[in-house]
């Protein structure tokens, strides 16, 4: 019988990780057990994908806030430092705030506007059209915002991250200076010191604040790059990748993951003959319509995969072929075409016109992307996303 289905995407369930656990057993004890209990089969090139958390969890990579204090205060002294363009978010920055507040004596926030980096908004974009504010070259002060727009909650928190923000900083005693700018230049008009919490364009930024007279200029993957005392850390990318796990502490990226994907593909290689690729996935990297945020606020889509996730897609667009090269074609005829054109495609459509609109991304972003909408970020309880035949085409 002709196959009908193309993709399959499982969400598979897994115990609760704790510190110390196998990580690499465990998914593939996951996976076997799924296969037994659902009545599926392994296959060549299919996807297991494992949530950064989980391996993070096992691996015990986490912090306190007053490791994070450490690490501020070992970095700007006494001085006041300026912490610029973090994302709005409770759940990835607020607790990192804590310890930097923890860890200063004054600090000038700088927040970028109408949005974060990843889309989470202060305030709408019609309303700077409407007052005449220019988001890529007027600086506001917290008075000048609040004159102009009031106070805005967010879409989906319901938080006024101003105010939320300004709050944590001065929970500590600290003095909190709030600004509004898109110019990384900006912050050196109040210090030379200076933390710069973005992420995708963090190395641009850095670039731009010592170029201009920055002094000690650092960026969150620079804070916890190395233990402080014992605390968890991460050399690549220090802070970035966090987020909250307690009250008082945070849960950080985790290290060292390539030899975690290549010891789960050997295991399944061993116990299954098929050479199953693997990834660590945190964020995927979509765009929300409504809230219009960009949901990547990971450091990368896939801190580590086996090879045969490298590029990405060599995919011809087959409404194209049936609407132009064998637009004259029905039925079996244009299947049996299409099948042919497909099974002798170029090995790079880099550019063909064929290949117009598939979705040029790395595959591991796609996949991250699929998974992530997959295990969800709350209580499906599915950390490990089995997908198969995703690497299929028509001919399949």
């Amino acid at each position: 019988m002709e196959r009908i289905v193309g993709t399959i995407v499982r969400g598979l369930r897994a115990p609760i990780i704790h510190k110390g656990d196998n990580i690499a057993e465990i998914v593939v004890d996951s996976v076997l057990q799924a296969s037994k209990s659902e009545g599926f089969s392994l296959n060549d090139k299919d996807v297991v994908a494992v949530t950064e958390s989980i391996v993070a969890r096992a691996q015990g990579n986490y912090a306190s806030i007053d490791a994070i204090a450490k690490d501020v205060s070992s970095k700007f002294a006494e001085e006041t430092f300026g912490v610029i363009f973090p994302i709005l978010s409770r759940n990835r920055f607020a607790i990192c705030l804590r310890g930097i507040a923890k860890g200063a004596k004054k600090i000038v926030l700088m927040l970028s506007y109408p949005s974060d980096e990843v889309g989470n908004h202060l305030v709408d974009i019609e309303l700077l059209d409407e007052k005449g504010i220019n988001p890529w070259t007027d600086t506001l002060t917290e008075k000048q915002f609040r004159d102009n727009f009031g106070y805005i909650k967010h879409t989906f928190t319901g938080i006024d991250y101003i105010d939320y923000y300004k709050s944590l900083v001065e929970g500590y005693g600290v003095e909190c200076e709030i600004i509004f700018s898109n110019d990384p230049k900006t912050i050196l008009n109040y210090t030379k010191n200076v933390l710069t919490c973005d992420i995708h364009t963090r190395f641009r930024t850095k670039k731009i604040l010592k170029a201009n007279g920055g002094e000690k200029v650092y960026s969150l993957d620079d804070i916890l790059s190395t233990s402080i005392d014992g605390s968890g850390f991460n050399e690549s990318y220090g802070l970035l990748g966090s987020n909250k796990s307690t009250e008082e502490s945070v849960k950080l990226f985790p290290r060292n993951c390539q030899p975690v994907v290549d010891e789960i593909h050997e295991k399944l290689k061993a116990l299954t003959g098929k050479a199953v690729e693997v990834m660590i996935y945190g964020d995927g990297a979509f765009k929300d319509p409504v809230g219009k945020i960009w949901e990547l606020a990971d450091p990368v889509v896939s801190p580590a995969y086996t090879s045969g996730l490298e590029g990405t897609p060599n995919e011809v667009k087959l409404k194209y072929l049936a609407d132009n090269d064998f637009a004259n074609l029905r039925g079996e005829e244009l299947k049996k075409a299409i099948s042919e054109y497909i099974k002798n495609k170029e090995g790079d459509l880099t550019g063909a016109m064929v290949a117009q609109g598939t979705t040029p991304r790395r595959l591991t972003d796609l996949l991250g992307s699929l998974s992530d909408l997959t295990s969800g970020s709350g209580d499906k309880g599915t950390p490990i996303v089995l997908v198969q035949g995703y690497f299929d085409n028509y001919t399949k």
